[in-house]
């Protein structure tokens, strides 16, 4: 049986709320990381792979990681 490996909850938790405090709308910021997360998950979809972490977290740490990391964007 396949397992996911775990993911820190409380990092997860941590990075979520660093992307609301920064942003200046929240319903924005949540609709941003629902459309992310929906495109990585076709794309995963598409290559046919299956990701040990789900698309909204993925989505997530991505997105915090451009909050503190401003070189990596690309979008």
């Amino acid at each position: 049986m396949h397992k996911r490996p775990t993911f820190d909850s409380s990092q997860l938790m941590r990075r979520a709320d660093d992307l609301i405090s920064h942003a200046s709308n929240r319903y924005r910021i949540t609709v941003q990381v629902a459309n992310r997360a929906k495109r990585r998950r076709f794309e995963d979809f598409d290559n046919n792979e299956d990701s040990a972490v789900k698309p909204v977290m993925r989505a997530i740490i991505e997105m915090s990681d451009e909050l503190t990391q401003p070189e990596i964007i690309g979008e």
